[in-house]
Protein backbone atom coordinates (compact mmCIF):
# COMPACT_ATOMS: atom_id res chain seq x y z
CA UNK A 1 0.00 0.00 0.00
CA UNK A 2 1.37 3.38 -1.25
CA UNK A 3 2.03 6.35 1.79
CA UNK A 4 -0.70 8.19 0.43
CA UNK A 5 -3.31 5.75 0.54
CA UNK A 6 -2.23 4.51 3.77
CA UNK A 7 -2.43 8.25 5.30
CA UNK A 8 -6.42 8.35 4.33
CA UNK A 9 -7.09 5.32 6.53
CA UNK A 10 -9.01 5.87 10.18
CA UNK A 11 -6.41 4.78 13.01
CA UNK A 12 -7.42 2.66 16.02
CA UNK A 13 -7.73 5.81 18.03
CA UNK A 14 -10.65 6.96 15.61
CA UNK A 15 -12.02 3.73 15.14
CA UNK A 16 -12.79 3.74 18.91
CA UNK A 17 -14.92 7.13 18.56
CA UNK A 18 -17.04 5.82 16.44
CA UNK A 19 -20.68 5.75 17.81
CA UNK A 20 -21.10 2.11 17.36
CA UNK A 21 -17.77 1.11 19.16
CA UNK A 22 -18.33 3.57 21.92
CA UNK A 23 -22.09 1.74 23.06
CA UNK A 24 -19.82 -1.15 24.16
CA UNK A 25 -18.18 1.02 26.78
CA UNK A 26 -14.86 0.59 25.23
CA UNK A 27 -11.44 0.02 27.81
CA UNK A 28 -8.25 1.13 26.08
CA UNK A 29 -5.30 -1.38 28.04
CA UNK A 30 -2.59 -1.36 25.64
CA UNK A 31 -2.92 2.15 23.65
CA UNK A 32 -0.57 5.03 23.36
CA UNK A 33 1.20 4.91 20.10
CA UNK A 34 -0.40 1.51 19.15
CA UNK A 35 -3.85 3.73 18.69
CA UNK A 36 -2.10 5.53 15.86
CA UNK A 37 -2.03 2.24 13.52
CA UNK A 38 -4.09 2.71 10.40
CA UNK A 39 -7.15 0.49 9.80
CA UNK A 40 -7.49 -1.07 6.53
CA UNK A 41 -10.20 -3.05 7.32
CA UNK A 42 -12.23 -4.84 10.63
CA UNK A 43 -11.98 -8.28 10.60
CA UNK A 44 -14.73 -10.50 13.02
CA UNK A 45 -13.23 -14.15 14.23
CA UNK A 46 -13.22 -15.91 16.84
CA UNK A 47 -10.28 -18.48 15.37
CA UNK A 48 -7.13 -19.58 16.75
CA UNK A 49 -5.77 -19.70 13.44
CA UNK A 50 -6.80 -16.35 12.20
CA UNK A 51 -3.31 -14.71 11.88
CA UNK A 52 -2.54 -16.94 8.60
CA UNK A 53 -5.87 -15.42 7.24
CA UNK A 54 -4.56 -11.49 7.46
CA UNK A 55 -2.52 -9.45 5.08
CA UNK A 56 -1.60 -6.57 7.61
CA UNK A 57 -3.69 -3.88 8.93
CA UNK A 58 -6.77 -5.11 9.85
CA UNK A 59 -8.49 -4.19 13.39
CA UNK A 60 -9.58 -7.73 14.69
CA UNK A 61 -13.05 -7.91 16.27
CA UNK A 62 -13.43 -11.12 18.36
CA UNK A 63 -15.17 -12.62 21.66
CA UNK A 64 -12.46 -14.96 21.96
CA UNK A 65 -13.95 -18.02 22.13
CA UNK A 66 -11.84 -20.00 20.29
CA UNK A 67 -8.67 -18.33 21.33
CA UNK A 68 -6.34 -20.82 23.39
CA UNK A 69 -6.40 -19.93 27.34
CA UNK A 70 -3.00 -21.32 28.36
CA UNK A 71 -0.46 -18.18 28.79
CA UNK A 72 2.56 -19.54 26.44
CA UNK A 73 -0.62 -20.20 24.08
CA UNK A 74 -1.79 -16.79 24.22
CA UNK A 75 1.56 -15.22 24.06
CA UNK A 76 2.15 -17.06 20.85
CA UNK A 77 -0.86 -15.99 19.60
CA UNK A 78 -0.53 -12.30 19.98
CA UNK A 79 2.78 -12.78 18.56
CA UNK A 80 1.25 -14.12 15.44
CA UNK A 81 -0.95 -11.31 15.46
CA UNK A 82 1.95 -8.71 15.27
CA UNK A 83 3.69 -10.59 12.81
CA UNK A 84 1.26 -10.42 10.45
CA UNK A 85 0.45 -6.89 10.59
CA UNK A 86 -2.63 -6.54 12.62
CA UNK A 87 -3.74 -2.68 13.94
CA UNK A 88 -5.19 -4.01 16.93
CA UNK A 89 -7.68 -6.47 18.81
CA UNK A 90 -10.90 -5.28 20.28
CA UNK A 91 -12.31 -8.32 22.68
CA UNK A 92 -15.59 -8.71 23.73
CA UNK A 93 -16.01 -9.06 27.45
CA UNK A 94 -18.20 -12.05 28.66
CA UNK A 95 -18.92 -14.67 26.11
CA UNK A 96 -15.22 -16.66 26.73
CA UNK A 97 -13.82 -14.09 28.41
CA UNK A 98 -14.75 -12.31 32.07
CA UNK A 99 -11.31 -10.05 31.79
CA UNK A 100 -8.65 -9.76 29.32
CA UNK A 101 -5.96 -12.88 30.37
CA UNK A 102 -3.02 -11.00 31.61
CA UNK A 103 -0.59 -12.61 29.61
CA UNK A 104 -2.56 -11.23 26.89
CA UNK A 105 -2.07 -8.02 27.60
CA UNK A 106 1.59 -8.06 28.99
CA UNK A 107 2.27 -10.01 25.45
CA UNK A 108 0.45 -6.96 23.15
CA UNK A 109 2.46 -4.39 25.41
CA UNK A 110 5.73 -6.51 24.49
CA UNK A 111 4.62 -6.15 20.41
CA UNK A 112 2.92 -3.11 20.55
CA UNK A 113 -0.86 -3.95 19.45
CA UNK A 114 -3.36 -2.11 20.74
CA UNK A 115 -5.55 -3.59 22.65
CA UNK A 116 -9.34 -2.94 23.89
CA UNK A 117 -12.00 -4.50 25.35
CA UNK A 118 -15.58 -4.05 25.26
CA UNK A 119 -17.88 -4.12 28.63
CA UNK A 120 -21.13 -4.02 27.08
CA UNK A 121 -22.34 -6.61 24.14
CA UNK A 122 -22.34 -5.53 20.61
CA UNK A 123 -24.42 -6.47 17.48
CA UNK A 124 -20.62 -6.92 15.36
CA UNK A 125 -22.56 -6.32 12.05
CA UNK A 126 -23.15 -2.79 13.41
CA UNK A 127 -19.52 -1.94 14.41
CA UNK A 128 -18.47 -3.91 11.02
CA UNK A 129 -20.94 -1.49 9.03
CA UNK A 130 -19.79 1.25 10.91
CA UNK A 131 -16.15 0.92 10.45
CA UNK A 132 -16.13 0.10 6.93
CA UNK A 133 -18.31 3.03 6.09
CA UNK A 134 -16.17 5.45 8.29
CA UNK A 135 -13.46 3.93 5.47
CA UNK A 136 -15.03 4.05 2.63
CA UNK A 137 -16.11 6.99 3.10
CA UNK A 138 -12.60 8.61 3.64
CA UNK A 139 -11.42 7.48 0.24
CA UNK A 140 -14.37 8.60 -1.39
CA UNK A 141 -13.22 12.06 0.22
CA UNK A 142 -9.44 11.01 -0.29
CA UNK A 143 -10.42 11.13 -4.00
CA UNK A 144 -12.59 14.31 -4.22
CA UNK A 145 -9.37 16.01 -2.44
CA UNK A 146 -6.40 14.81 -4.16
CA UNK A 147 -8.32 15.84 -7.93
CA UNK A 148 -8.49 19.08 -5.99
CA UNK A 149 -5.06 18.99 -5.23
CA UNK A 150 -3.76 17.56 -8.45
CA UNK A 151 -6.12 20.92 -10.23
CA UNK A 152 -4.76 22.97 -8.13
CA UNK A 153 -0.42 22.53 -8.67
CA UNK A 154 -1.09 21.49 -12.29
CA UNK A 155 -2.47 25.12 -12.78
CA UNK A 156 0.82 25.85 -10.70
CA UNK A 157 3.27 24.29 -13.43
CA UNK A 158 1.15 25.51 -16.17
CA UNK A 159 1.32 29.40 -15.16
CA UNK A 160 5.46 28.35 -14.57
CA UNK A 161 5.00 29.39 -11.34
CA UNK A 162 8.32 29.50 -9.36
CA UNK A 163 9.35 27.21 -6.98
CA UNK A 164 9.14 29.44 -3.54
CA UNK A 165 5.61 30.33 -4.66
CA UNK A 166 4.75 26.61 -5.59
CA UNK A 167 6.59 25.73 -1.67
CA UNK A 168 4.32 28.27 -0.24
CA UNK A 169 1.39 27.24 -2.03
CA UNK A 170 2.23 23.68 -0.56
CA UNK A 171 2.72 24.70 2.92
CA UNK A 172 -0.44 26.63 3.02
CA UNK A 173 -2.62 23.43 1.78
CA UNK A 174 -0.75 21.33 4.21
CA UNK A 175 -1.12 23.94 7.17
CA UNK A 176 3.02 22.69 8.07
CA UNK A 177 6.17 23.82 6.86
CA UNK A 178 7.80 23.19 3.80
CA UNK A 179 11.44 23.10 2.88
CA UNK A 180 12.85 22.56 -0.68
CA UNK A 181 16.61 21.80 -0.77
CA UNK A 182 18.95 20.75 -3.61
CA UNK A 183 20.85 17.67 -3.71
CA UNK A 184 23.93 18.80 -1.58
CA UNK A 185 20.74 19.62 0.96
CA UNK A 186 21.37 23.74 0.83
CA UNK A 187 18.12 25.17 1.37
CA UNK A 188 16.63 26.72 -1.89
CA UNK A 189 13.13 27.71 -0.50
CA UNK A 190 11.24 26.91 2.78
CA UNK A 191 7.95 28.28 4.31
CA UNK A 192 8.51 28.21 7.93
CA UNK A 193 7.43 29.85 10.78
CA UNK A 194 10.20 33.19 11.69
CA UNK A 195 9.81 31.60 14.81
CA UNK A 196 10.94 27.67 14.40
CA UNK A 197 13.93 29.13 11.55
CA UNK A 198 16.39 29.20 14.23
CA UNK A 199 15.71 25.88 15.76
CA UNK A 200 15.08 23.75 11.89
CA UNK A 201 18.09 25.91 10.15
CA UNK A 202 21.00 25.48 12.55
CA UNK A 203 23.15 22.22 11.21
CA UNK A 204 20.47 22.01 8.59
CA UNK A 205 22.46 19.70 6.28
CA UNK A 206 22.99 17.33 9.49
CA UNK A 207 19.30 17.24 10.14
CA UNK A 208 18.60 16.82 6.59
CA UNK A 209 20.70 13.62 5.88
CA UNK A 210 19.42 12.36 9.27
CA UNK A 211 15.82 12.15 7.98
CA UNK A 212 16.76 11.35 4.73
CA UNK A 213 18.80 8.36 6.23
CA UNK A 214 15.45 7.13 8.58
CA UNK A 215 12.87 7.54 5.34
CA UNK A 216 15.72 4.87 3.86
CA UNK A 217 15.81 2.79 6.47
CA UNK A 218 11.99 3.07 7.16
CA UNK A 219 11.40 2.06 3.04
CA UNK A 220 13.46 -0.34 3.39
CA UNK A 221 11.58 -2.25 6.26
CA UNK A 222 8.31 -1.45 3.95
CA UNK A 223 7.37 0.58 7.08
CA UNK A 224 4.84 3.81 6.79
CA UNK A 225 5.77 7.13 8.60
CA UNK A 226 4.53 8.28 12.13
CA UNK A 227 2.71 11.21 12.31
CA UNK A 228 5.78 12.70 13.62
CA UNK A 229 7.91 12.09 11.33
CA UNK A 230 9.48 14.06 8.34
CA UNK A 231 8.15 13.25 5.16
CA UNK A 232 10.85 13.25 1.83
CA UNK A 233 9.90 13.04 -1.40
CA UNK A 234 12.32 13.35 -4.28
CA UNK A 235 11.35 16.39 -7.74
CA UNK A 236 12.86 14.44 -10.28
CA UNK A 237 11.80 14.01 -14.18
CA UNK A 238 13.46 12.50 -16.95
CA UNK A 239 16.08 10.68 -14.36
CA UNK A 240 17.17 13.17 -13.16
CA UNK A 241 16.78 14.40 -9.73
CA UNK A 242 17.07 18.14 -8.69
CA UNK A 243 16.60 18.08 -5.02
CA UNK A 244 13.86 17.17 -2.64
CA UNK A 245 10.44 18.58 -0.93
CA UNK A 246 11.02 18.02 3.23
CA UNK A 247 7.56 18.07 4.97
CA UNK A 248 7.54 18.65 8.75
CA UNK A 249 4.81 16.88 11.34
CA UNK A 250 1.82 18.88 10.88
CA UNK A 251 -2.39 18.29 10.64
CA UNK A 252 -4.05 15.13 9.02
CA UNK A 253 -4.93 16.22 5.00
CA UNK A 254 -8.24 14.78 3.44
CA UNK A 255 -5.98 13.51 0.20
CA UNK A 256 -3.16 12.57 2.19
CA UNK A 257 0.06 14.25 3.06
CA UNK A 258 2.04 12.07 1.20
CA UNK A 259 -0.17 12.58 -1.92
CA UNK A 260 -0.15 16.51 -2.06
CA UNK A 261 3.35 17.04 -1.38
CA UNK A 262 3.80 14.10 -4.45
CA UNK A 263 1.66 16.71 -6.60
CA UNK A 264 3.79 19.66 -5.17
CA UNK A 265 6.99 17.82 -6.39
CA UNK A 266 5.65 17.40 -10.00
CA UNK A 267 4.80 20.70 -10.18
CA UNK A 268 8.36 21.93 -9.73
CA UNK A 269 9.97 19.43 -11.47
CA UNK A 270 7.98 20.26 -14.37
CA UNK A 271 9.07 23.79 -13.71
CA UNK A 272 12.61 22.35 -13.48
CA UNK A 273 12.25 21.35 -16.97
CA UNK A 274 11.36 24.18 -18.28
CA UNK A 275 14.19 26.17 -16.65
CA UNK A 276 16.72 23.57 -18.64
CA UNK A 277 20.24 24.83 -17.39
CA UNK A 278 19.13 27.56 -15.57
CA UNK A 279 19.41 27.21 -11.97
CA UNK A 280 16.30 29.72 -11.45
CA UNK A 281 15.62 28.10 -7.86
CA UNK A 282 18.81 28.64 -6.66
CA UNK A 283 18.45 32.54 -8.22
CA UNK A 284 15.52 33.63 -7.00
CA UNK A 285 15.74 31.82 -3.47
CA UNK A 286 19.40 33.37 -2.75
CA UNK A 287 17.46 36.67 -4.24
CA UNK A 288 14.93 36.88 -1.51
CA UNK A 289 17.17 36.08 1.13
CA UNK A 290 19.43 39.32 0.38
CA UNK A 291 15.76 41.22 -0.18
CA UNK A 292 14.20 39.86 3.40
CA UNK A 293 17.98 40.89 5.24
CA UNK A 294 17.97 44.24 3.67
CA UNK A 295 13.92 44.88 4.48
CA UNK A 296 14.49 43.63 8.17
CA UNK A 297 12.26 40.33 7.56
CA UNK A 298 13.87 38.52 9.99
CA UNK A 299 12.89 37.30 13.86
CA UNK A 300 16.25 37.41 14.80
CA UNK A 301 19.86 36.91 14.06
CA UNK A 302 19.68 33.34 14.80
CA UNK A 303 17.06 32.73 12.60
CA UNK A 304 18.61 34.63 9.39
CA UNK A 305 22.09 33.09 10.46
CA UNK A 306 20.53 29.94 10.29
CA UNK A 307 18.99 30.62 7.34
CA UNK A 308 21.97 31.90 5.22
CA UNK A 309 24.21 28.32 6.31
CA UNK A 310 21.55 26.56 5.09
CA UNK A 311 21.09 28.19 1.82
CA UNK A 312 25.25 27.85 1.57
CA UNK A 313 26.82 30.95 2.46
CA UNK A 314 29.29 29.65 5.12
CA UNK A 315 29.37 32.17 8.60
CA UNK A 316 31.17 30.45 11.16
CA UNK A 317 34.82 31.04 11.00
CA UNK A 318 34.00 33.84 7.80
CA UNK A 319 34.40 37.25 6.91
CA UNK A 320 31.81 38.99 5.50
CA UNK A 321 30.72 41.56 3.20
CA UNK A 322 27.94 43.70 1.40
CA UNK A 323 28.53 44.67 -2.36
CA UNK A 324 26.81 46.80 -4.48
CA UNK A 325 27.93 46.23 -8.32
CA UNK A 326 26.59 48.84 -10.15
CA UNK A 327 26.83 49.40 -14.20
CA UNK A 328 26.89 46.45 -15.82
CA UNK A 329 24.93 43.40 -16.15
CA UNK A 330 25.83 40.93 -13.39
CA UNK A 331 24.43 37.14 -13.30
CA UNK A 332 24.48 35.18 -10.07
CA UNK A 333 26.45 32.73 -11.38
CA UNK A 334 29.26 34.68 -12.27
CA UNK A 335 29.14 36.17 -8.74
CA UNK A 336 29.55 32.48 -7.17
CA UNK A 337 32.15 31.95 -9.62
CA UNK A 338 33.81 34.62 -8.53
CA UNK A 339 33.54 33.76 -5.19
CA UNK A 340 34.59 30.36 -5.27
CA UNK A 341 37.81 31.35 -7.00
CA UNK A 342 38.76 33.21 -3.81
CA UNK A 343 37.61 30.18 -1.73
CA UNK A 344 34.33 31.40 -0.34
CA UNK A 345 30.90 31.44 -1.76
CA UNK A 346 27.84 34.72 -2.68
CA UNK A 347 24.50 35.20 -2.61
CA UNK A 348 22.90 37.73 -5.29
CA UNK A 349 20.30 40.20 -4.34
CA UNK A 350 17.78 42.35 -6.33
CA UNK A 351 18.78 45.65 -7.64
CA UNK A 352 18.83 48.50 -5.21
CA UNK A 353 15.30 50.11 -5.18
CA UNK A 354 16.29 53.03 -7.50
CA UNK A 355 18.29 51.15 -9.82
CA UNK A 356 17.72 49.42 -12.87
CA UNK A 357 18.52 45.95 -14.23
CA UNK A 358 22.21 46.89 -14.46
CA UNK A 359 22.66 46.29 -10.51
CA UNK A 360 23.04 43.56 -7.72
CA UNK A 361 23.10 43.18 -4.41
CA UNK A 362 25.82 40.97 -3.46
CA UNK A 363 26.78 39.22 0.11
CA UNK A 364 30.15 37.47 0.06
CA UNK A 365 31.79 35.24 2.81
CA UNK A 366 35.32 34.77 2.27
CA UNK A 367 37.72 32.03 4.91
CA UNK A 368 38.97 34.32 7.22
CA UNK A 369 42.70 34.10 5.75
CA UNK A 370 41.46 35.52 2.67
CA UNK A 371 42.45 39.03 1.71
CA UNK A 372 39.99 41.21 0.16
CA UNK A 373 42.39 44.02 0.01
CA UNK A 374 41.23 46.44 -3.45
CA UNK A 375 43.98 44.70 -5.92
CA UNK A 376 41.31 41.66 -4.50
CA UNK A 377 38.32 43.07 -5.06
CA UNK A 378 38.82 44.57 -7.90
CA UNK A 379 39.66 41.00 -9.30
CA UNK A 380 36.33 39.82 -7.77
CA UNK A 381 34.37 42.88 -9.64
CA UNK A 382 36.45 41.69 -13.18
CA UNK A 383 35.35 38.57 -12.74
CA UNK A 384 31.70 38.68 -11.86
CA UNK A 385 31.38 40.85 -15.31
CA UNK A 386 32.40 40.13 -19.27
CA UNK A 387 34.98 42.38 -20.58
CA UNK A 388 34.25 45.28 -22.69
CA UNK A 389 32.00 48.04 -22.24
CA UNK A 390 30.28 46.27 -19.38
CA UNK A 391 33.48 46.09 -17.31
CA UNK A 392 34.64 49.65 -17.91
CA UNK A 393 31.43 50.87 -16.57
CA UNK A 394 31.25 48.56 -13.38
CA UNK A 395 31.45 50.47 -10.25
CA UNK A 396 31.44 48.25 -7.25
CA UNK A 397 30.75 49.37 -3.50
CA UNK A 398 31.90 47.10 -1.11
CA UNK A 399 31.12 47.89 2.89
CA UNK A 400 33.00 46.52 5.50
CA UNK A 401 34.29 43.44 6.25
CA UNK A 402 31.61 41.90 9.02
CA UNK A 403 31.53 39.16 11.34
CA UNK A 404 27.91 37.71 12.00
CA UNK A 405 24.63 38.44 10.28
CA UNK A 406 23.93 41.97 11.98
CA UNK A 407 27.20 43.53 11.24
CA UNK A 408 26.70 41.95 7.35
CA UNK A 409 23.45 43.29 7.25
CA UNK A 410 25.22 47.13 8.02
CA UNK A 411 27.84 46.24 5.60
CA UNK A 412 25.12 45.33 2.79
CA UNK A 413 23.27 49.14 3.83
CA UNK A 414 26.87 50.36 3.62
CA UNK A 415 27.03 49.47 0.15
CA UNK A 416 23.80 50.48 -1.07
CA UNK A 417 24.17 53.74 0.87
CA UNK A 418 27.89 54.08 -1.27
CA UNK A 419 26.37 52.97 -4.70
CA UNK A 420 23.82 55.47 -4.39
CA UNK A 421 26.78 58.21 -4.19
CA UNK A 422 28.03 59.82 -7.38
CA UNK A 423 31.53 60.31 -7.80
CA UNK A 424 33.76 61.35 -10.53
CA UNK A 425 35.26 58.38 -12.50
CA UNK A 426 38.42 58.46 -14.23
CA UNK A 427 39.73 55.52 -16.64
CA UNK A 428 38.24 52.08 -17.29
CA UNK A 429 36.82 50.38 -14.74
CA UNK A 430 36.02 48.61 -13.00
CA UNK A 431 35.57 51.63 -10.30
CA UNK A 432 35.92 50.62 -6.40
CA UNK A 433 34.46 52.51 -3.43
CA UNK A 434 34.97 51.24 -0.12
CA UNK A 435 32.88 51.73 3.04
CA UNK A 436 36.29 52.51 4.71
CA UNK A 437 36.84 55.62 2.91
CA UNK A 438 33.79 57.06 3.51
CA UNK A 439 33.40 57.96 7.11
CA UNK A 440 30.31 60.02 7.08
CA UNK A 441 28.31 57.23 4.89
CA UNK A 442 29.32 54.57 7.32
CA UNK A 443 27.83 57.49 10.11
CA UNK A 444 25.00 57.97 8.09
CA UNK A 445 24.43 53.86 7.77
CA UNK A 446 24.56 53.70 11.24
CA UNK A 447 21.83 56.35 11.76
CA UNK A 448 19.38 55.49 8.92
CA UNK A 449 16.78 54.92 11.09
CA UNK A 450 16.86 57.49 13.81
CA UNK A 451 14.23 60.10 13.36
CA UNK A 452 16.07 63.19 14.03
CA UNK A 453 18.49 62.43 11.14
CA UNK A 454 15.52 62.28 8.64
CA UNK A 455 13.81 65.13 10.47
CA UNK A 456 17.35 67.35 9.43
CA UNK A 457 17.33 65.60 5.89
CA UNK A 458 13.59 66.97 5.32
CA UNK A 459 13.96 70.42 7.16
CA UNK A 460 17.33 71.33 5.56
CA UNK A 461 16.63 69.86 1.71
CA UNK A 462 12.81 70.66 1.64
CA UNK A 463 12.80 73.96 -0.16
CA UNK A 464 14.46 72.26 -3.11
CA UNK A 465 12.74 69.18 -2.96
CA UNK A 466 9.47 71.19 -3.63
CA UNK A 467 11.26 73.26 -6.31
CA UNK A 468 12.28 70.24 -8.41
CA UNK A 469 8.61 68.31 -7.27
CA UNK A 470 7.12 71.10 -9.01
CA UNK A 471 9.60 72.21 -11.67
CA UNK A 472 11.34 68.89 -12.74
CA UNK A 473 14.22 70.46 -11.70
CA UNK A 474 17.64 68.96 -10.63
CA UNK A 475 18.66 71.67 -7.46
CA UNK A 476 19.67 68.46 -5.61
CA UNK A 477 21.52 66.70 -8.55
CA UNK A 478 23.22 70.28 -8.45
CA UNK A 479 24.00 70.40 -4.63
CA UNK A 480 25.02 66.92 -4.95
CA UNK A 481 27.61 67.49 -7.62
CA UNK A 482 29.15 70.70 -5.47
CA UNK A 483 29.59 68.73 -2.46
CA UNK A 484 31.12 66.14 -4.00
CA UNK A 485 33.76 68.57 -5.63
CA UNK A 486 34.49 70.91 -2.37
CA UNK A 487 36.38 73.53 -4.12
CA UNK A 488 36.41 72.52 -7.06
CA UNK A 489 33.23 74.35 -9.21
CA UNK A 490 35.04 73.46 -12.73
CA UNK A 491 34.31 69.72 -12.00
CA UNK A 492 31.30 70.33 -10.17
CA UNK A 493 29.73 71.78 -13.22
CA UNK A 494 31.12 69.02 -15.35
CA UNK A 495 29.88 66.05 -13.45
CA UNK A 496 26.47 67.74 -13.49
CA UNK A 497 26.31 68.01 -17.36
CA UNK A 498 25.89 71.45 -17.27
CA UNK A 499 27.82 75.39 -18.49
CA UNK A 500 29.78 76.78 -16.02
CA UNK A 501 27.23 80.06 -16.32
CA UNK A 502 24.20 77.69 -15.81
CA UNK A 503 25.96 75.74 -13.10
CA UNK A 504 26.52 79.37 -11.12
CA UNK A 505 22.70 79.98 -11.65
CA UNK A 506 21.76 76.64 -9.90
CA UNK A 507 23.93 77.51 -6.85
CA UNK A 508 22.62 80.84 -6.63
CA UNK A 509 18.90 79.48 -6.51
CA UNK A 510 20.17 76.88 -4.16
CA UNK A 511 21.72 79.75 -1.60
CA UNK A 512 18.57 81.64 -2.14
CA UNK A 513 15.76 79.03 -1.28
CA UNK A 514 17.98 77.78 1.93
CA UNK A 515 18.62 81.29 3.08
CA UNK A 516 22.65 79.94 3.29
CA UNK A 517 25.88 80.57 2.11
CA UNK A 518 27.30 77.63 0.47
CA UNK A 519 30.53 78.16 0.39
CA UNK A 520 30.74 77.93 4.39
CA UNK A 521 32.27 74.51 5.75
CA UNK A 522 29.37 73.63 8.37
CA UNK A 523 26.34 74.29 5.84
CA UNK A 524 28.56 72.08 3.78
CA UNK A 525 28.44 69.38 6.01
CA UNK A 526 24.94 69.50 7.33
CA UNK A 527 23.90 69.47 3.58
CA UNK A 528 25.79 66.55 2.92
CA UNK A 529 24.57 64.13 5.47
CA UNK A 530 20.80 65.75 4.95
CA UNK A 531 21.79 64.31 1.00
CA UNK A 532 22.79 61.21 2.42
CA UNK A 533 19.64 60.07 4.47
CA UNK A 534 17.63 61.30 1.21
CA UNK A 535 20.00 58.97 -1.07
CA UNK A 536 20.15 55.89 1.34
CA UNK A 537 15.87 55.83 1.23
CA UNK A 538 16.73 55.52 -2.79
CA UNK A 539 14.98 58.80 -3.38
Amino acid sequence: MSRAAHEILPTVREVLALDAVAQGVPEVLVGDDALDARVRWLHVSDSAGVARLLDGGELLLSTGSAWPTGDDALREFVGGLADAGLSGVILELGTHFETAPAALVEEAGVRGVALIVLHRELKFVTVTEAVHGRIISGQTEALRARDEVRERFTMLALRGSPADFIVQQLAQTLGAPVVLENRAHEVISAEVPLALQEELFTEWELRSRSAHRRVDQRRERGGVPTPDEWLVVPVEARGIRWGHLVLLPGPAHAAGRSAVLEQAAIALAVGRLADGENDEWGRISRRRLVDGLLAGRFAGAGGAAARLEAAGLPLRGAQLYGIVAVGATVTAEAVDAAARSLRGRAIVGSPPEGFGAAAATVLLSLPRDVGFDDAVAMRFGRGIVESGPDADRLVLAVGQKADGVEPAIVSLHEAVDLARGRRRRTGAGPHLRRAEDRPLVQLMTALRGDHRVIEHGERMLAPLIEHDLARGGDLLDVLEAMLAHPGNRTAAASASHLSRSVFYQRLALIEELLAVDLDDGETQTALHIALLVRRSAGR
